[in-house]
């Protein structure tokens, strides 16, 4: 397995990692948690790469080091909650510069994403991003403030925790129905008694075995479908 760190966009660094014996297969771009790069989104990475996929983990808050703590992270989330116009513009420099590698396929790319990475990836969606599809882990569902495309053409996975507090069931309906309106390809997974950060061991108080399990194992059926 081969690690490579990235600079691409404005001040931006991704991680990409791929198998070295093999030649060019599906590119899955990684967004991470509201706390960035972690170990967390490494052995994702690793785990796509193990199922043949090439993974490149994105950045999306451009600083060059990880939060001091989940203070300064909701500080960043904030800054790209209130500019998702930039936001968009820093997960399109990530798909492109993913698409660019001689390890990808350019024509057969995926997106996936955790907590706020999973509201990225679905404004990748969103934006008529050239992606074969998205995967959505706990992710957030509020619509960008700007227009979107007036038809989503990848094909959408959200997997979810239906007593997550950030995402409450009136907000899993309303998105449901704005892909619906956007003539989408959609599928929400909801998981009972599963709040936000379910595929998270590092938090301990919401990470769900079960819901880990089960999300992982939709993830990879959906990505099987996209690229067979």
């Amino acid at each position: 397995m081969r690690r490579e760190e990235v600079r691409y966009g404005d001040g931006l660094i991704g991680l990409a990692i791929w198998d070295g014996d093999t030649g060019p297969r599906p590119g899955v771009l990684v967004a991470p948690t509201v706390m960035g790069h972690t170990a967390l989104e490494e052995r994702r990475a690793a785990d796509l790469v193990g199922l043949g996929y090439g993974a490149f983990i994105l950045d999306v808050y451009g600083k060059g080091r990880p939060p001091a703590g989940f203070d300064e992270a909701l500080g960043w989330m904030a800054e790209m909650n209130a500019d998702r116009r930039l936001l968009l513009a820093r997960l399109r420099a990530a798909l492109e510069s993913m698409r660019a590698r001689p390890e990808v396929d350019a024509a057969r790319t995926a997106a996936i994403g955790y907590c706020f990475g999973g509201k990225c990836v679905l404004d990748l969606a969103r934006s008529g991003a050239e992606v074969a599809g998205v995967v959505s882990f706990h992710g957030l569902f509020d619509p960008p403030p700007y227009l979107t495309a007036a038809r989503i053409v990848a094909k959408v996975l959200a997997l979810h925790g239906w007593d997550d507090p950030l995402a409450t069931p009136d907000a899993a309906l309303a998105f449901a129905a704005e892909l619906t309106k956007a003539g989408a390809d959609w599928q929400l997974h909801a998981y009972g008694h599963t709040v936000h950060a379910f595929t998270n061991p590092g938090r301990p108080e919401m990470y769900s075995a079960a819901a880990d399990r089960r999300s992982w194992a939709a993830m990879q059926g959906f990505l099987t479908e996209l690229f067979g």
